[in-house]
């Protein structure tokens, strides 16, 4: 109830935010005639990127048989819902006049010819998100609908016993009805995988299609689905250290998924960093001197202490994971996903700002600094986020119940049984008379 209040006070804040946007007008913002995207469009790539790790988890992982991700899947299915949701707010509070948002839509129009126009990556944005969305919402239905029955056998008011008969939809438990779930998810897990490349790549072309200096550069779709996955990882990490331990999932979410989170984790902040050393490479390597300006300016102009924020937060940070109490160290792990977040943010200001703050012409050269409503938007679009998962954690089931009981070993007396060296959550019960199973058990093996 407490980290509800203080998220519900952070949403006030974003409709007071809002509210001053519409009724005034983009004037609030910070922005100015040379930057014209700043805070708002890194708070929108950043939002997409988190929103990455959740179809990541449930669709690829999925597909590759990996059984480690059936206790976060779910949890990391309803975090890409409301992280798309925060995102999509951006552009839509960036038009200025969101009113005619259906422009962008290829409709009828009585006054002329006024069509979408498709060439641009703006469009593309549209038609990618809205997709990815939607899929996502039907991908993380699609799991709940077994967990809702078993809620619905089990609920004892009856405005709960409705709700979750007519969440459920008739689910009984039969073998047809497990065969079509299986059928449906794989194939929502086959039209998934390639939304995970395809929407951040296409968030990236709206950068690097133009001709920006720091922005025209074929590196940038690979590089920002790598940072979509880094942030999007360690976001599911910060929310399901804490669900772990309110919840008393200690059992389920073991620590084998936290290391092997980490080192996905670390995988993908490995590759952003080949990323911002293969951009300087070809800055230098291409003998444009705009291009070189540009990352120089990066490193040592006015907001050099962003860029080095993010070259720590995202590339030396992450390297800590290759050491092994680390990397099974809650508090460690915890403390480390807010700083790759925080790093994520940065590489977004710093991608978006010091581009369009100097360009070709020194002349038109100006600085950016947020107003009161860029930053109430923002910490606004973090108290909708954690005041819709706070909710989500309350009423639905935040592990896959489902699924994570059919990878667990039982016993004929004790029910399900948990092995491996915890003392401080472990049942040590000989699996004697269980079903054998590829369980989610945490090895932490102690030298």
């Amino acid at each position: 109830m407490a980290a509800l209040a203080v998220a519900l006070f952070f949403l006030g804040i974003f409709f007071y935010s809002v509210y001053r946007t519409l009724w005034y007008g983009i004037g609030e913002w910070g922005l100015n005639k040379t930057v014209g995207w700043a805070w708002d469009i890194t708070n929108f790539v950043w939002w997409v990127g988190i929103g990455h790790a959740g179809t990541l988890i449930s669709a690829v992982l999925l597909l590759f048989r990996q059984k480690w991700r059936t206790s976060i899947n779910r949890a990391a299915e309803a975090m890409t819902i409301f992280a798309v949701i925060c995102a999509a707010m951006f552009p839509v509070l960036h038009m200025g006049r969101p009113w005619l948002a259906f422009y962008v839509f290829p409709l009828q129009n009585t006054l002329g010819s006024l069509w979408a126009n498709f060439n641009s990556p703006l469009l593309w944005d549209v038609f990618a998100i809205s997709t990815y969305f939607t899929v996502s919402l039907v991908f993380w239905y699609t799991g709940l609908v077994p967990d809702f029955a078993t809620i619905r056998d089990r609920a004892k008011g009856p405005i709960a016993k409705v709700t979750y008969s007519l969440l459920s939809m008739g689910w009984k438990g039969s073998a047809k009805h497990w065969s079509r779930y299986e059928t449906v998810s794989l194939i929502l897990a086959g039209v998934s995988t390639p939304l995970v490349l395809s929407v951040h790549t296409i968030v990236s072309m709206d950068f690097a299609t133009s001709v920006v200096p720091g922005w025209h550069t074929t590196i940038f779709p690979p590089y920002f689905v790598a940072g979509a996955i880094f942030s999007g990882f360690a976001m599911v990490l910060t929310l399901m250290l804490i669900t772990r331990v309110v919840f008393k999932l200690e059992d389920y979410i073991t620590l084998e998924h936290i290391a092997l989170m980490n080192k996905i984790m670390m995988i993908t902040g490995s590759i952003v960093g080949v990323a911002y050393i293969t951009e300087f490479f070809i800055a230098w390597y291409s003998q444009v001197e705009f291009e070189q300006y540009a990352f120089i300016n990066r490193a040592t102009g006015p907001y050099w202490w962003a860029y080095w924020s993010m070259m720590t937060c995202n590339v030396i940070t992450p390297q800590l994971v290759w050491i092994r109490r680390i990397r099974y160290s809650i508090p460690a792990t915890f403390i480390l996903s807010i700083i790759v977040n925080i790093g994520m943010w940065f590489e977004r200001f710093v991608i978006i700002v010091t581009s369009l703050h100097r360009d070709y012409l020194p002349s038109s050269w100006a600085m950016f600094s947020p107003s009161w409503i860029d930053i109430g938007i923002y910490v606004g679009t973090l108290g909708l986020f954690f005041t819709l998962f706070l909710l989500f954690a309350k009423f639905f089931p935040v592990i896959n119940m489902a699924e994570v009981k059919s990878v667990l070993k039982y016993t004929v007396d004790n029910g399900p049984t948990y092995t491996g060296h915890d003392p401080h959550h472990a049942v040590h019960q000989p699996a004697t008379h269980g079903v054998p199973a590829s369980a989610p058990v945490n090895h932490d093996k102690h030298d």
